[in-house]
């Protein structure tokens, strides 16, 4: 193509984009057409890729397209296996892409359209995706190594000690949520259980098929399996009707933990070919075929946004979730802009994967620029409901009155109307007895998928519609469960093999074994007493989601900022810098927020001394007074835990720039133990096909 005429088309999407995004950050009238934030979206993704991920990709990484990888040198037919690369971004894509970029945006409206969309966008452009492409190129420089254990090596052990321990801590507790997730989406849904357990078979026959039947195949091993898929997902629909078979998808939340934890387990030890990969793999196309027929279905309708740009619950009086806009809107949303468990995958499963160097651009960048888009998708589809609806159906009963006529009159009192009959109808459209205080946010978020498809595509399907929707945030969830206890496994094999060697080769089978066995042993048990007692396990663990998974960002980003300066790479070091010091400022706010904060809807201290007052002069219900308690406790341990997640990120930012300061003088740090360069000997053909 014409230079000029490349020129003149970038140059036509930087206009669309800066216009698209001053309309939505401009337009206070009374809504705004959902198309303005597709437009945005993808513009703004499009300049991001094209040109700044190209920059550092060239001049700041330098990757070398001739250089092997660990998938090539390190080939052990289990867990190092050069792989398609399409394969891996559909893994990358589907391990990265769980409930964070659908729930986070939908929770996070509570204070209007614009905060949450701008965050998206620049966060993801200059933010998420650097992180997850500067984690993946320095772990595939380093034979795959993990993030905890990068730490170590580069920065010392007590920096590294520090990243080891906070972070597969953090892995264990991001595992057991999204686990508890999974669970509640599935529970007496047998179009979800039955869709998502045919996933495993028939990911297994697509990687036979790829691996020894027809090596390299990836056009027939994929139209198998979106086939298959598609027959699975319709075949759900037929289940869930059929007297007889639903029944046998119809289970309670504890069979389907249990299921689940052996799952776990199972893709932690298979190889990589087998299960895990040609699953995550099936999956984005299910995950991005959604998105895109519900971007499709909005370019058609162009529905409004009828959620105002701004709610009066930027002050921190939300419903949903307690909080101030600053600092709890990057933290509500953080998969959708910048999550930490994302430079997990990249220094896990992902870059022992690729065959490539060259690759990790469009793994590491365009992968969380889609994870994004993903993310503007489900805050239209919940800004386009009627405010008062979105607030009925996330608003906690106790807050707003368990009688719905006390709900609505509540919530209109708010200025968002609503009307026992709109949400009584709403429910039997979606095959739903309520509506009303359907909390945690896949629930709205289904309902406006669903409106949306339904106006698209007939409304008399809504039900379908809706119940389609849970299932996709299922499958949307489970991909990223598998992939994280893989990845805690090697996380355990790093920090083991500091005191045994030989616990840390991946390749040792009775390894493979035992540290599979204790990671799924540590989420599974928070998984299996979060079902049996709704205030014990994971459920305590749930309001250090958001923050635990920043701050994990902010580790990753000080590792990569540390190894750019060490490697003589000073001015770009603000590449992860910058990002590093928003990071840091969010994470430790919100931190001091939830630990001392009178508001007890907001602060963990304030929250159990309020409780502990009421049990005292016995002014609790008797249901509650018998669980006070363990709530006090709850509250109590999270605030304990959020001490120690800062005491981890702070002493690795230290270490950092100790480390850092000492390299930019000239004096002696740890050598930096990238591998040897070597020639790549695989078939670029194979590579590119």
């Amino acid at each position: 193509m014409n230079k000029t005429l490349q020129y003149l088309i970038w140059f036509l999407i930087a206009i669309i984009g800066a216009s698209a995004v001053g309309g939505i950050a401009l337009h206070r009238g009374e809504s705004i057409n959902a198309l303005w934030f597709v437009a945005a979206a993808v513009c703004v993704f499009a300049i991001a890729y094209r040109f700044y991920a190209a920059w550092i990709a060239a001049k700041v990484l330098v990757v070398d397209a001739t250089r092997a990888t660990p998938a090539e040198r390190l080939d052990n037919g289990r867990d190092y296996v050069p792989t398609n690369k399409w394969v891996v971004f559909g893994h990358h894509f589907a391990a990265i892409a769980g409930p964070g970029p659908l729930v986070g945006p939908t929770l996070a409206a509570q204070f209007g359209y614009l905060p949450g969309t701008l965050w998206i966008l620049v966060g993801a452009v200059l933010g998420g995706a650097v992180q997850d492409m500067v984690t993946l190129f320095l772990s595939t420089r380093r034979n795959g190594r993990s993030l905890g254990q990068m730490a170590r090596e580069e920065l010392g052990p007590i920096g590294g000690f520090a990243a080891l321990v906070g972070t597969f801590t953090i892995m264990v507790i991001l595992i057991a949520v999204l686990g508890l997730v999974v669970v509640n989406a599935m529970k007496h849904s047998p179009w979800a259980t039955s869709t998502v357990a045919a996933t495993i078979p028939i990911a297994m026959i697509v990687g036979i098929y790829m691996r020894l039947i027809r090596p390299g195949r990836v056009l027939e091993a994929s139209i198998i399996g979106v086939v298959l898929l598609l027959l699975s997902v319709f075949g759900g629909g037929y289940i869930d009707h059929h007297p007889f078979l639903r029944g046998l998808f119809d289970h309670d939340g504890l069979t389907l933990a249990w299921w689940v934890i052996v799952y776990g387990f199972a893709a932690a030890i298979l190889p990589v070919w087998l299960l895990l990969a040609p699953r995550d793999y099936l999956s984005t196309f299910m995950k991005l075929g959604t998105i895109f027929l519900l971007a499709v279905a909005i370019i058609l309708l162009q529905p409004e946004v009828k959620m105002p740009a701004l709610t009066q619950f930027i002050d921190g009086t939300g419903p949903i979730f307690g909080g101030t806009l600053f600092p709890f809107v990057f933290i509500t949303i953080a998969c959708g802009a910048v999550s930490g468990f994302h430079a997990l995958i990249a220094s896990g499963t992902t870059p022992k994967l690729i065959a490539n160097e060259s690759d990790i651009r469009m793994i590491g960048y365009g992968a969380m620029l889609l994870e994004s888009f993903v993310a503007i998708m489900a805050m239209i589809a919940a800004t386009v409901l009627e405010p008062g609806v979105f607030f009925a159906i996330n608003s906690p009963a106790g807050l707003v009155g368990k009688e719905a006529a006390d709900a609505v009159a509540t919530i209109s009192s708010w200025g968002f109307p609503v009307t026992v009959e709109q949400m009584e109808t709403l429910a039997r459209q979606m095959g739903e007895s309520t509506l009303f205080a359907r909390t945690g946010g896949a629930p709205s978020l289904a309902v406006g998928m669903a409106s949306i498809f339904g106006s698209a595509f007939g409304e008399h399907l809504l039900a379908l519609w809706y119940h389609f929707a849970i299932m996709f945030e299922a499958i949307f969830i489970l991909t990223t469960l598998d992939a994280g206890t893989r990845v805690g496994r090697f996380m355990l094999q790093d920090m083991l093999g500091n005191f045994w060697p030989k616990l840390g080769q991946t390749s040792w089978y009775p390894s493979v074994l035992f540290t599979s066995a204790i990671v799924v042993a540590g989420w599974g048990y928070f998984l299996y007493i979060g079902v049996i007692d709704p205030n014990g396990g994971v459920n305590i663990l749930w309001p250090l989601f958001g923050i635990s998974n920043q701050m994990l960002a902010a580790i990753a980003l000080s590792v990569g900022t540390g190894i750019l300066i060490k490697s003589g790479k000073l001015r770009y070091a603000w590449v992860t810098g910058l990002p590093l010091s928003w990071l840091v400022v969010v994470t430790t706010t919100a931190a001091w927020e939830k630990i001392t904060s009178a508001d007890v809807r907001v602060g963990f201290i304030a929250a159990a001394n309020d409780m502990s007052a009421k049990l005292a002069a016995g002014v609790l219900p008797p249901e509650k007074a018998a669980v006070a308690p363990q709530l006090i406790f709850n509250q109590q341990l999270d605030a304990v835990l959020t001490l120690f997640f800062v005491a981890v990120l702070w002493i690795v930012i230290l270490d950092m720039l100790r480390v850092s300061y000492r390299s930019l003088s000239g004096k002696p740090v740890l050598p930096s133990v990238e591998a040897d360069h070597m020639q790549t000997k695989l078939d670029t053909a194979w590579v590119r096909d």
